[in-house]
């Protein structure tokens, strides 16, 4: 590993603050002076046939060093997992099920997963999970990744945003009958976890000023008691404050922590996305959270299954690429023959298991209506 890889890798281990196809874009970084009306403009340009965008492997180790959040080395705590005993809520009536659709890209020069991730705006963590063996910093030219642009709903209210932490990902679902817009989102860790729930947005900002907590200061008195407008400025450009106190959907400073669990409870996202997602959403709009990693539903073509990391092994993932198995639950295996229902008798367990095993993020068939299980394995491509 060269030394650049190496300090670079550091420097997002060591980050603390806080797919629908038409989304993607290429992701020039946004400079912070350009109006508000230039960069919704920018952010909303199509993407490109082959990926053409500032590297964030051009970073330098020192540059890297100086970029260092100013909430890292919070105290990290064991990591607790959301619990898939239980079994999912039913999805709302007359919901939408899924979205886009699963598409490859095949690596170039000093392609890095935070390069590829940016571009086709998923998350780190989101990237490396449907590719692992992969390596993230020096994957060789012409390896031909799976983009998990195809996903699952989170079974929630289809109105306004809704929030899947178990996939670090938000959906807005902005008019109704219609596919929402998504974007990756990085979020709580640990001991600051995002919260649950319903709330709303009650206040939005541009060139937001940001005040270090209590704490935060008293475990590191060098900090400032308000980092106004700028490129230091952990939120980004853009901030919208929620009924929860403290809690932010904010832009960030350090986009290479997108899709992973790192804030101290805020949302964080790509500066182009949070410019695109403050130009619609107005004061008011209704903000649903939840926590699946696990999600269920039928498409048109029979059950689907996607499996996501959960909080050990999203951590796991971004070190090393591997992670701990968690077998089926109880719970799980309930949600997937209820959702089954009259074709529970033609799910393919192995299968089934097998993806909650692998947790990819990346929604696969395992049950054809009018089939053998054998059929179903087959016509997976598995």
């Amino acid at each position: 590993m060269t030394m650049w890889r190496l300090a670079f890798l550091i420097a997002i281990i060591g980050l603390g603050n806080p797919l629908c196809p038409t989304n993607a874009r290429a992701a020039a970084p946004i400079p912070y002076e350009m109006a508000a009306a230039d960069t919704a403009a920018t952010a909303n340009q199509p993407a490109e046939d082959h990926i053409s965008i500032t590297k964030l492997s051009t970073l330098s180790p020192a540059s890297i060093s100086k970029g260092a959040d100013v909430n890292a080395g919070e105290k990290s705590l064991v990591a607790k997992d959301a619990d898939e005993s239980a079994q999912l809520p039913e999805y709302p009536m007359g919901a939408r099920i899924g979205i886009g659709e699963l598409k490859t890209y095949v690596t170039g020069e000093e392609d890095t997963f935070a390069d590829i991730a940016r571009h086709f705006d998923l998350g780190y963590v989101e990237l490396r999970a449907a590719n692992p063996g992969v390596d993230p910093w020096a994957a060789p030219p012409g390896e031909t990744l799976t983009i998990p642009t195809f996903k699952l709903l989170p079974r929630a209210p289809q109105q306004g945003i809704v929030v899947n932490l178990g996939e670090m990902r938000m959906y807005y679902f902005e008019t109704p009958g219609k596919p929402p817009l998504t974007f990756p989102l990085g979020i709580g860790r640990e001991g600051l976890e995002t919260p649950t729930g319903t709330t709303s947005i009650v206040k939005k900002v541009v060139g937001p000023t940001w005040f270090p907590t209590e704490r935060m200061r008293q475990e590191k008195p060098w900090l400032p008691a308000a980092v106004h407008a700028g490129n230091q400025n952990p939120l980004g450009t853009h901030a919208m404050y929620l009924g929860w106190p403290t809690f932010l959907i904010h832009g960030s400073n350090k986009p290479w922590g997108i899709g992973r669990r790192v804030s101290s409870g805020c949302m964080r996202m790509y500066p182009e996305d949070i410019i695109t997602m403050f130009g619609l959403t107005p004061i008011g709009t209704k903000v649903t959270v939840v926590n699946q990693p696990i999600k269920v539903g039928w498409l048109d073509d029979g059950l689907y299954l996607e499996a996501n990391p959960t909080l050990t092994q999203s951590n796991q993932i971004e070190v090393d690429g591997t992670h701990d198995i968690k077998p089926m639950t109880a719970g799980i295996r309930k949600t997937i023959t209820e959702a089954a229902g009259s074709q529970a008798s033609h799910i393919n367990w192995a299968l089934a298991e097998k993806v909650v095993r692998e947790r990819r993020g990346i929604p696969v068939l395992i049950a054809k209506p009018d089939s053998t299980p054998e059929a179903t394995e087959k016509f997976s491509g598995k």
